[in-house]
C-alpha cells in the first residue's frame, strides 16, 4: 500500500490560487447573499480548502442597493455600536443604515460570519461592495457569477 497517496494536501500562502469574483446583489435576500459570499471569501468551494489560510477569492459586490430584508427587519433590526464613553449606546434600524449607506449592511452582514480572529479580518479586506452597478476593479477582470447556482 502505497501511502505517500493517503497524505492530506494542506494549502498554503504559495499554493493557492486567489480568483476575483463578481456577484451581483440585486433582487437578493441579505442574509442568503452574505452566507454564500462569506464561503466564497473563506474558500469553502474549493476543493483544497484549508481552515487556518486564507485561501478563498477576491469578491466585489454591486447593487447593494438593492438588496431585500424579509418580514419587518427593516425596522425591527437594530445595528447597535458604542461610543466607548459612559451612556455612549448608539442604535440604527436597519432602514436609516440602509439609507445612509446601503454597502454597510452588506459589509456587516458578511463581517458576522466570517471567523472572528485575524484570519477573519484578512478574509473581510478582500471583499469589495459597492451601492451601485459600477465599480473600481475593472482591472482585476472579475469572473461574473450568479449566487442561485451556488449551494
Amino acid at each position: 500500500m502505497d501511502t505517500l497517496s493517503y497524505k492530506t494536501v494542506s494549502a498554503n500562502k504559495a499554493t493557492v490560487t486567489k480568483e476575483w469574483v463578481h456577484v451581483d446583489a440585486e433582487g437578493q435576500t441579505l442574509g442568503r447573499l452574505a452566507s454564500k459570499v462569506a464561503k466564497l471569501l473563506r474558500g469553502k468551494y474549493k476543493p483544497n480548502f484549508t481552515p487556518h489560510v486564507d485561501c478563498g477569492d477576491n469578491v466585489v459586490i454591486t447593487n447593494a442597493s438593492g438588496i431585500n430584508l424579509t418580514g419587518k427587519k427593516w425596522d425591527s433590526k437594530e445595528y447597535i455600536r458604542h461610543t466607548g464613553y459612559p451612556g455612549g449606546q448608539k442604535s440604527l434600524t436597519a432602514s436609516e443604515l440602509f439609507n445612509k449607506a446601503p454597502e454597510r449592511l452588506v459589509e456587516k452582514a458578511v463581517k458576522g460570519m466570517l471567523p472572528k480572529n485575524k484570519l477573519g479580518a484578512d478574509l473581510f479586506r478582500n471583499l469589495k461592495v459597492y451601492a451601485g452597478s459600477d465599480h473600481d476593479q475593472e482591472a482585476q477582470k472579475p469572473k461574473t457569477i450568479n449566487l442561485n447556482d451556488l449551494k
